[in-house]
């Protein structure tokens, strides 16, 4: 049943709506910086992440010589920290195949002539240097030794980390996607070629005999923390122990491999279709980029880019200017959120795709996506305004507007965009669920004669359903301005979740204070990042 609360302020349910990953609204997400320096006896490693994609990688150095640990693509960042160490870069070490990215090991080995590291299982096309089950390498006094770990791919490799005061008990463990703080990597990535509950086994087993015979001490350093798509419900924490995992981690609690393996594949979230190509990707050896070149020409103003079956527009300004004046049928995916994440999402790999933005956002949106491997050409808005092309207004309506149309019976049908168990937890009133991931084909159960509001929690999700929507033939569609954020800061009633059989709460009108009387069970609030919507 559903529990009718008024907010009389912005309360525990207005903060419970936000999304957990609200840190990526800003470019600053968007940006490597550095987590944190770990001294170790005889080397250290310094932990970088790139909060937009939720992955972090390392540089293990000692001295003055560097290995690099699961590198994005663009690796300048990369470069300066280890210049400003004064650490020469003599390795890149890839955990596994990445899928959720394309990596940064051509571009080293282009600018470096390093050798890459990485499982002999991997099948990559370009030249490596095959690592195995017991292989070192040393990197000044660090001694670094391999295990197989397959789980999330067949091809994971962690990395035990030594010191030379203990040769044995490692310092730390590089774990990739196999071993998160909190979670374990996904095992349902590798399309046909290997089963997810072939894969869940291999990693139920690599845990059993290997991992979890290391030192409680042994210090795990993963690939990615909340948010990533690699995993489910990842924790925050930059890194953890052995010993800390196996008290909390609740994949792990699991001793019987037929229940671990049905716990790991239930109610995975779904993968962006754009992991299947930075996988193959990845293992062909993605080509340079030319990071430096300037914005390339304009494209011409056509019509053509109006039509959903030839072009996909991005429009990467806020909400407020794209509902003032678009391209038709372009949609808005903004900079201020996970732009690489949902352009993976929602366009089709091989689309033309073209950015729309001022300068300065064109050339952040063609950095971040070389970052997944898209290849988008560029416009701007005014461009298209001088050669007299038509524009497309869509209006926002508020909070308030929006509540005096539902009380009088007259509002249009208002559609949630946000994931099925978000919608659950808190609506703000009898509101359709169409997922924004599954909103084009969805879409079909709507009248696109018919108005629409579309509604997230902060506006972001719902301004790209907008554009969906407008994809598909629809003329009145309308964002909810600030989202169901707004809505409960403006005071205005939610329907909380609650358990089955509990009673309905009594509205409290604003100003009022509830009458005496039982209490409905309240619903336990989950803590757990909801990983798609990151962003939003």
């Amino acid at each position: 049943m559903l529990s009718l609360v008024f907010l009389l302020g912005f309360g525990a349910v207005g903060q419970a709506i936000q999304d957990s990953e609200s840190k990526t609204h800003s470019l600053d997400a968007s940006r490597y910086y550095v987590v944190d320096t770990y001294p170790f006896p005889g080397f250290k490693v310094i932990q970088m992440e790139l909060p937009v994609l939720s992955i972090y990688s390392y540089l293990l150095i000692s001295e003055g010589k560097a290995l690099v640990v699961d590198p994005c693509r663009d690796i300048s960042f990369i470069l300066d920290v280890a210049k400003r160490e004064g650490a020469k870069i003599i390795g890149v070490y890839l955990t596994h195949s990445h899928a959720d990215f394309v990596a940064g090991h051509m571009e080293l080995v282009n600018a470096l002539k390093c050798p890459v590291y990485q499982s002999h299982k991997s099948g990559a096309a370009y030249p490596f240097k095959p690592i195995r089950e017991g292989t070192e390498i040393q990197v000044g006094k660090a001694l670094v030794k391999f295990l197989e770990t397959p789980g999330h791919t067949p091809d994971g490799m962690c990395a035990l980390v030594y010191g030379p005061d203990n040769a044995h008990v490692p310092e730390l463990m590089f774990t990739g996607d196999v071993l998160f703080v909190g979670s374990v990597g996904r095992p349902d990535l590798m399309g046909g070629s290997a089963s997810a509950a072939w894969l869940a086994s291999a990693f139920f087993d690599a845990w059993q005999n290997k991992i979890s015979k290391l030192a409680d001490s042994v210090k795990v350093f993963p690939a990615h923390g909340a948010g990533s798509l690699c995993g489910a419900h990842l924790s925050d924490k930059p890194f953890s122990t052995i010993g800390e995992e196996k008290a909390t981690n609740p994949y792990l609690k699991y001793q019987k491999k037929g229940e671990f393996v049905a716990a790991l594949i239930q109610d995975l979230p779904e993968a962006p279709q754009y992991f299947k190509h930075n996988a193959a990707l990845n293992k062909q050896g993605p080509p340079p980029v030319k990071w430096s070149a300037g914005l390339p020409p304009e494209a011409a103003p056509d019509m053509d880019l109006t039509d959903p079956e030839k072009a996909y527009v991005v429009d990467l300004r806020d909400a407020d200017a794209y509902a003032a004046g678009h391209i038709p049928n372009s949609v808005n995916i903004a900079l201020r959120g996970r732009l690489e994440t949902w352009v993976g999402t929602m366009v089709p790999w091989g689309s033309k795709i073209v950015l729309v933005g001022s300068k300065e956002q064109l050339k952040e949106g063609l950095l971040r996506l070389h970052r997944i491997g898209y290849t988008p050409e560029i416009m701007s808005l005014k461009q298209w305004k001088e050669a007299k092309m038509p524009i497309t207004v869509s209006q926002p309506i508020t909070p308030s507007a929006l509540h005096a149309m539902m009380q009088k019976g007259d509002a249009p049908l208002i559609v949630d965009v946000r994931l099925p168990n978000e919608w659950m937890a808190l609506k703000i009133g009898t509101v359709l669920n169409l997922p924004l991931n599954h909103l084009s084909e969805q879409s079909q159960k709507l009248d696109p004669a018919a108005p629409v509001v579309v509604v997230c929690n902060s506006a972001y999700r719902s301004s790209m359903a907008v554009g969906v929507l407008e994809r598909k033939g629809f003329k009145a569609v309308r964002n909810l301005e600030g989202g169901s954020q707004a809505w409960i800061d403006a005071g205005f009633p939610v329907f909380e979740g609650v358990n089955p059989g509990s009673e309905v709460t009594q509205a409290i009108p604003k100003g009022k204070t509830k009458p005496a009387g039982p209490k409905a069970p309240a619903k336990k609030k989950s803590r757990r990042p909801p990983e798609i919507n990151a962003g939003c």
